[in-house]
C-alpha cells in the first residue's frame, strides 16, 4: 500500500547556497521530518499559481498549513497594524484558496501556527492583530511554555491528551472563529490554542508546533486520516 502523499506550505524567498542568491522554495526540515516519522511521504507546495490549489487538492492526500509570518490584516478587514511584519500577498492568497479548496474536497489538513490563522480566516474568521496588547502580557510574543487545556473529545484532545505544554512565540490569535470551526483548545488566558472543523475528515488547527520535539501524535493522526 504506497504511502499518502503530505503537502507542505513553504516560504517563496531569497536563499543562498554556495556563490549563488536565488529566490528559493523554503521550508523547516521539521515538517518533512515529522511527515516521514508518520508514514507519509511530504512534498513541497510552492506559493505561486492560486488556479493550481484544485490539482493539488485531487492529488494529495493530507496537507500541512506551516508556520510563518502573520497574516495581511486587510484580509479580515482590521486596520494595518505597523508593529506586525510586512505580509507577503503571495502566500497568502495562495494558502487562503488551498484551505477553501481543501475544505471543500473534505482533505485532511492540519493548520499549524500561521496555519491556524489561515484556516480561521479563509472560513470568515477573524484574528487579534497584535496579542500582547489585547491581553495585557507578552508571554505569547515570547513563546514562554505554558500549559493548556485541550477538549477531550475532540480530535485533537484524541490524539495528544487532555493538556498539553507548548511553546511557540505568535503576535495574532484568532478572534472570532469561522464558519464551522470549534475552539478546542485554550490557554490560561482564554486565547484559543486550537480550533477544528465541523462535520470534515480531519481538519485541525493549533497555535504551537507539533512538528518539533519528540511528540509527533498529531502528525500521526493527520497522516492516519489521510491514509484512511
Amino acid at each position: 500500500m504506497s504511502r499518502p502523499l503530505i503537502g507542505i506550505t513553504a516560504y517563496l524567498e531569497a536563499a543562498r547556497w554556495g556563490t549563488w542568491v536565488r529566490e528559493a522554495v523554503l521550508s523547516p526540515l521539521s515538517y518533512a521530518r515529522a511527515v516521514e516519522k508518520a508514514g507519509g511521504l511530504p512534498v513541497l507546495l510552492p506559493p505561486l499559481n492560486v488556479g493550481g490549489v484544485d490539482d493539488y487538492v485531487r492529488d494529495l492526500s493530507g496537507v500541512i498549513f506551516a508556520g510563518g509570518g502573520e497574516l495581511d490584516q486587510a484580509l479580515y478587514g482590521a486596520a494595518r497594524e505597523e508593529r506586525v511584519e510586512e505580509p507577503q500577498p503571495h502566500r497568502d492568497r495562495f494558502e487562503l484558496a488551498l484551505a477553501r479548496a481543501a475544505v471543500q474536497a473534505d482533505l485532511p489538513l492540519l493548520a499549524i501556527a500561521r496555519g491556524m490563522h489561515v484556516l480561521n480566516v479563509a472560513q470568515g474568521g477573524s484574528l487579534i492583530p497584535w496579542l500582547p496588547e489585547a491581553v495585557d502580557h507578552d508571554r505569547h510574543a515570547a513563546g514562554r511554555a505554558h500549559v493548556i487545556q485541550i477538549s477531550v473529545s475532540s480530535k485533537l484532545g484524541k490524539a495528544v491528551g487532555d493538556r498539553a505544554e507548548v511553546t511557540a512565540p505568535h503576535h495574532q490569535a484568532v478572534k472570532r472563529l469561522g464558519a464551522g470551526l470549534l475552539a478546542v483548545a485554550w490557554a490560561d488566558d482564554q486565547i484559543v490554542e486550537g480550533v477544528e472543523l465541523q462535520g470534515h475528515r480531519f481538519a485541525v488547527g493549533v497555535q504551537w508546533h507539533p512538528e518539533r520535539g519528540e511528540d509527533n501524535r498529531l502528525v500521526e493522526a493527520l497522516v492516519e486520516a489521510a491514509a484512511g
